[in-house]
């Protein structure tokens, strides 16, 4: 099969092996498969958990059609349309572990729609009601809310009935977008006094819970959290470090969870994929949860889309179709 491969010289468009699905796994034939940060790292010749280094196939999730399923698998068949997320996901053939796969809605979600679901359902379902615990009223703020994943977790915590939803993004075109998906409120971290804005937003009580994206702004995002408040990091985008104000942390008594599926067990996955299926599938079956796509590359040029992510200019999902 052909596949976007880590080499010495970078990611190459070039013959691997096809795999072969364990007991409990399903083997999908890609139809698309679409980016996200992590990609970028793998593609660099870094580690993203057990995943990394030369002869590794890019990709974390991917959509398409199962082709055959191991022999503990009892809720998938050959032929069924799926979404998961996968290692490997940019290739022709994928394995995937049955319990993070998703039946495709028979709502007309097309593969492309279908390969940009999976890790941003997973991802913030459990940001929001898992680790952060969210409540009906609560108001919500996401950080770097212009992504996929942010665009996907403002329109979860509207749905899962927040009272007030703010985004941040640092672009303006991006931010005049946030509304569409749910955002009551967007901010400009550039801008010093955002945290006064959050504050003035919900009475002068500050924001319950915030699941942050970029990290580095982690002394602002308490100034802004009401007493009490959660944050949620699940992402690094501003850098792996910064500076920390303990006191403020303190008294705010502020519940600061990391979260990342890097060290999850498999059945810790697999919890998380059903509970986001419980809360959220009428929703998705319903159009009513989707995330846009900014541009689409053949599988051979899986190199341009990564540089494409890089340089980030797009707004929404890159997707890679076979």
């Amino acid at each position: 099969m052909k596949a976007a491969v880590v080499t010495e010289n970078g990611v190459q468009y070039k013959d691997a092996p096809k795999p072969s699905p364990k007991p409990n796994e399903i083997l999908i034939k890609v139809k698309a498969a679409s980016l996200n940060r992590a990609d970028l790292a793998v593609a660099s010749g870094h580690r993203h958990g057990t995943v990394g280094g030369p002869g590794t196939i890019v990709g974390l999730e991917c959509a398409g059609e199962v082709e055959a399923v191991g022999a503990d698998v009892k809720d998938f068949k050959p032929g069924d349309r799926v979404m998961s997320s996968a290692a490997g996901g940019f290739a022709e053939y994928a394995v995937a572990d049955s319990g993070r796969a998703h039946k495709i809605p028979a709502n007309n979600m097309s593969y492309e729609q279908a390969a940009c679901m999976a890790v941003a359902i997973q991802t913030m379902h459990n940001a929001l009601v898992g680790a952060g615990r969210l409540k009906k009223g609560e108001s919500v703020l996401i950080q770097g809310a212009s992504s996929g994943v942010g665009l996907l977790g403002m329109q979860i915590a509207k749905h899962m009935g927040a009272s007030i939803v703010m985004g941040t993004s640092t672009n303006e075109a991006r931010r005049n977008r946030l509304k569409e998906f749910g955002c009551d409120l967007a901010l400009d971290t550039n801008d010093p006094k955002w945290p006064e804005k959050v504050k003035e937003a919900t009475g002068g009580k500050g924001v319950d819970l915030i699941v942050d994206q970029v990290s580095t702004v982690m002394n602002q995002n308490m100034e802004a959290a009401a007493i009490l408040g959660r944050i949620v990091n699940v992402g690094r985008l501003g850098g792996m470090k910064g500076e920390f104000n303990y006191d403020l942390h303190a008294l705010k008594r502020i519940d600061y969870i990391g979260v990342t599926f890097r060290t999850r067990s498999p059945e810790e996955v697999r919890a998380i994929v059903k509970a986001a299926r419980a809360d959220l599938w009428p929703a998705i079956e319903a159009g009513k949860l989707h995330l846009p796509i900014d541009k689409t590359f053949p599988l051979s040029q899986a190199a341009e889309a990564l540089a494409h992510m890089k340089a980030n200019a797009h707004f929404g999902k890159i997707v890679l179709v076979m």
